[in-house]
């Protein structure tokens, strides 16, 4: 079932992406939306027969270098469940939304095809959204997260007929880069100190963590607080919080 609410949107946004000149433009937009309100129903039948028990879901082998090995899994605990039904059932309704909300545009000319393309962007950002929340290690979290910056390039950049939108997409664009930065030395640093980017694994070692010093930029850190800034950087540059922000 956790599988089908994570690739359902996937599905959505290539059909709807690459297919619609098959299928037509309307039954793409009911095809992304029906596969977003399967995935928010599936959502909550999880939450709510969810046992509190921690599970591991593997997908495929990913990436093995060395002490690096790395699944594309799915995390399933708690506060997974609870994100589950969060993004599926706003996305949904965002979804649903949207049919009025691009019923008359007049960014666009009569006979102009953009609204498979506005669904397939939306359903590519919940699945995105998706693969982050549901991670099982850091660099899987990060492809999420990236997947992520894409997607919000791509639909603030929508009506790119407008200076504006262009010129938003840019800026969110490059301000990711940014924080994207610190998320990245985060990741490196914990591989670093934990030899591993498996969530459980780090976990585990956060007490040593937090009574280790660790060398940066000329000064030593509490390891597991300059780990934590610089994981919060992504998320200062994803949001645009202080600093981040133009």
């Amino acid at each position: 079932m956790e599988t089908i609410i994570l690739f359902a949107p996937l599905v959505g946004a290539l059909i709807a992406g690459f297919g619609w000149k098959i299928i037509g433009e309307k039954a793409a937009q009911y095809l992304t939306t029906g596969l977003l309100m399967l995935a928010a129903f599936l959502s909550w039948i999880v939450f709510f027969t969810f046992d509190g028990v921690t599970e591991h879901i593997q997908i495929l082998r990913w990436i093995e270098s060395g002490t690096l090995s790395t699944d594309w899994a799915i995390r399933m605990d708690r506060l997974t469940a609870i994100m589950l039904i969060v993004i599926n059932t706003v996305s949904a309704l965002v979804h649903l939304y949207s049919f009025g909300y691009m019923a008359h545009d007049e960014n666009f000319g009569e006979g102009e095809n953009y609204k498979a393309r506005f669904f397939a962007y939306l359903s590519f950002f919940t699945f995105a959204m998706l693969m982050l929340v549901t991670s099982d290690n850091l660099v899987q979290m990060f492809f999420g997260w990236e997947g992520v910056g894409v997607a919000s390039y791509l639909l603030i950049g929508f009506y790119y007929k407008k200076p504006s939108a262009n010129i938003a997409a840019m800026k969110a664009f490059v301000v990711n880069r940014v924080g994207d930065f610190g998320f990245a030395l985060g990741i490196f640093g914990l591989y670093m100190m934990t030899d591993s980017i498996k969530f459980d694994d780090i976990f585990a070692q956060t007490p040593q963590l937090a009574e280790t010093t660790l060398g940066f930029i000329g000064l030593e850190w509490n390891a597991a607080n300059l780990l934590a800034i610089l994981l919060f950087i992504g998320a200062m540059g994803k949001s645009a919080q202080l600093f981040l922000h133009t």
